[in-house]
């Protein structure tokens, strides 16, 4: 069976953050040499190929700046130079753009730390990882010693907390019995309701600690400012994190309705939205069915939650426009039905996506 590619993070203890920093200013450093030998030269359109970069190549630019650790007295590794340019190229490639953002290492517009590594700079040793000619101490909640490390970074938070990613080849969950199938409805009154009842409640994870953040922004203590927030992302994610577990340890097919967070953003529902974490839930769906050799679908949502999911016509009293979003239960005029709203809405989703199945095309 094919290994899959999976990414794992560890934090890293902050007695190695000083080490950390240093090595993070000489990565910026690289990226803004980077970007200034790119930043004079522009993207063009030439037919039949698209855009190309007539300028400084990845290759041009290891070469241009082969020499900036002896210049510049660095003690990071020639190897995590040539990760950083090779960022920066795939970023600028990736965007069409002859120079990016540069990368502070300082005041209010300080880029968060990141240092790139290949596979071979990084080994397990002793219950560390080795990098650099250095150890570091993490809490391995994984056992790393188990996987081949491959490509990562080190990335650091707002709060200064250090993080060693790396990626690992690790062999796909075997079902034990065949799973069940699923359709998920997306929304704000629940965050998600599956067809066969259960759901994800609505954490309120922002709007309960907004009143103690607002206050601590009033007060300029941005420590506890950022504490707040990633206690909100936290909760958000343990929430998510436990729901996506039981679903796809469950169900082996999952359809979830393609409603667009960024879309909605932009209404005076935009806090809800942004608090819902949506993407992150659908996001968490679809690498956690891989994992397990489940099928993970996104479908076009529009009219679910109109149509019965009975006889399948829209009836003269089914929920519509904004009036309609009150009405949490209602009953089919056309075979007498009563339907939980939000239920109704992931049955009618899980139907499109064996459609979807059936006649094998990529979109609705």
């Amino acid at each position: 069976m094919k290994p899959i590619i999976k990414t794992l993070s560890v934090r890293v203890r902050d007695k190695h953050a000083k080490q950390l920093r240093q090595w993070a200013f000489e990565v910026n450093q690289v990226w803004n040499a980077a970007n200034a030998e790119s930043a004079e030269f522009s993207w063009v359109g030439i037919p039949e190929v698209g855009f190309m970069n007539c300028g400084t190549s990845e290759f041009d630019l290891n070469n241009s700046l082969k020499g900036i650790r002896a210049e510049r007295n660095m003690s990071i590794g020639a190897a995590t130079v040539q990760s950083t340019i090779a960022q920066h190229a795939k970023s600028r490639k990736q965007f069409k753009k002859n120079k990016l953002n540069w990368r502070c290492s300082g005041g209010a517009k300080k880029a968060l730390g990141w240092i790139p590594f290949k596979a071979a700079g990084v080994k397990w040793v002793n219950g560390c990882v080795r990098f650099c000619g250095k150890f570091f101490k993490v809490y391995d909640s994984y056992g790393l010693s188990q996987f081949e490390l491959g490509t990562g970074c080190f990335s650091e938070d707002s709060r200064g907390r250090w993080y060693f990613n790396t990626t690992v080849k690790s062999k796909p969950i075997l079902r034990q019995a065949a799973g069940g199938q699923v359709g998920i409805d997306l929304g704000l009154k629940t965050t998600a309701t599956c067809s066969n009842g259960d759901s994800l409640a609505r954490q309120d994870c922002y709007r309960n600690l907004e009143q103690k953040l607002g206050k601590a922004q009033r007060a300029k203590d941005k420590d506890r400012v950022k504490a707040i927030h990633a206690k909100i992302k936290n909760t958000r994610k343990d929430a998510i994190h436990k729901f996506t577990n039981k679903i796809v340890k469950e169900n082996s097919l999952i359809i979830v309705g393609n409603v667009s967070s960024q879309k909605l953003a932009k209404t005076k529902m935009a806090k809800s939205v942004l608090d819902a974490g949506w993407f992150m839930l659908k996001t968490q769906l679809e690498y956690k069915s891989i994992a397990t050799q489940g099928v993970f679908l996104e479908v076009n949502e529009s009219y679910t939650t109109q149509t019965c999911s009975c006889c399948g016509l829209i009836s003269a009293n089914s929920p519509k426009g904004r009036t309609g979003l009150r009405i949490r239960e209602w009953t089919c005029a056309e075979c007498g039905t009563t339907h939980d709203r939000d239920i109704n809405a992931a049955k009618n989703i899980l139907a499109l996506g064996h459609k979807r199945l059936a006649v094998g095309i990529p979109l609705l």
